[in-house]
């Protein structure tokens, strides 16, 4: 295997929002780590993804990654879920959650009667803010907005607050995301992968977990999974073959679609490994005939011959001519 492994993080644009954007997924996700009274009453039949843009202009026409209106089974309460999708930590975070969280206001607004919003009993809609981060670096941006602002401490009742959910991948070890048994378990336990080497590994402690995925959760973990496995020091010949064996499999199947992936990608790189000795050879040789020239260049500088001529005979620039005298 090459010892230079790739990263292999997925990009949260094709990765993540893909993933989320499936209402069973994403109450996955709130239940398993969020773990608050409200994600247990959310269920597929009374959460809607909305499909709308909320656009800041002031972050470069940047728009919220995901948003869920839910309502509660026990009370009638309606709120929204705003999702940011990280990889990198952004201390700009939480003003941006608070830019949204207006423009979602703003647009109920927009959509209600003047009347209706002036009702004595109207109230404006709760929103959760939730950050889902997969860098490797440890997030230490603050999770409430107050603190983001000057000698918060000194207003204590008239500062505008807020706290956002974070949710960390690599803050949960392998056997906490294993008992999940669940498909954003296997998802961030593949997240925290450092090369495709452990994520073969990690695809083999999931096996139970995999077998007993049901149709969707399959499509969608084996959709993350090829995107994984075909990123990076892989050839566009093997990542077809990749994409062909999870495309063809079903969840029962696990043990050969494991398998018959790990082969593909250790013929890859035994193939890598060996263009890269020949390659070394030549550029072994290369080298060899370029001294061998610069040696010529300077036996011929010694003797008085011009550059031009010392260039005509061994091929090397001027410059590197220069640099011989």
């Amino acid at each position: 295997m090459p010892s230079d492994r790739e990263q292999i993080h997925m990009p949260h644009d094709t990765g993540y929002k893909y993933l989320l954007s499936s209402k069973k997924a994403f109450i996955q996700l709130i239940r398993s780590f969020i773990k608050t009274g409200w994600a247990e009453q959310v269920d597929e039949t009374n959460l809607v993804r909305i499909d709308k843009s909320f656009i800041l202009q002031d972050f470069q026409n940047k728009e919220a990654d995901l948003i869920y209106r839910a309502r509660l089974k026990e009370k009638d309460v309606i709120f929204y879920v705003l999702m940011e999708l990280q990889s990198t930590v952004d201390f700009l975070i939480p003003y941006r959650l608070l830019l949204y969280m207006t423009e979602i206001w703003r647009d109920i607004f927009k959509n209600i009667s003047q009347k209706e919003a002036e009702r004595k009993g109207f109230r404006l809609p709760v929103i959760v803010p939730i950050v889902l981060y997969n860098g490797q670096e440890t997030w230490n941006v603050p999770l409430n907005f107050k603190e983001t602002l000057d000698s918060f401490e000194l207003f204590v009742e008239h500062v505008l607050d807020f706290r956002y959910n974070l949710i960390s991948v690599s803050s949960y070890d392998q056997e906490e995301l294993l008992e999940l048994s669940s498909l954003m378990g296997a998802v961030f336990l593949l997240d925290q992968a450092k090369d495709l080497e452990e994520v073969i590994e990690r695809l083999k402690k999931l096996l139970v977990t995999i077998k007993k995925m049901e149709a969707e959760e399959y499509r969608l973990f084996t959709a993350w999974a090829e995107n994984i496995l075909t990123r990076g020091g892989v050839s566009s010949e093997k990542k077809d073959e990749i994409t062909v064996i999870l495309g063809k499999t079903r969840p029962e199947e696990v043990e050969e679609m494991i398998s018959n992936v790990e082969r593909v990608l250790k013929k890859s790189w035994q193939e890598a490994e060996k263009q890269g000795i020949e390659q070394g050879i030549e550029k072994g040789m290369q080298k060899g005939i370029e001294k061998g020239m610069q040696k010529v260049a300077k036996q011929m500088l010694s003797e008085g011959e011009n550059i031009e001529k010392i260039t005509k005979y061994t091929g090397l620039s001027k410059e590197v001519i220069e640099k011989l005298r």
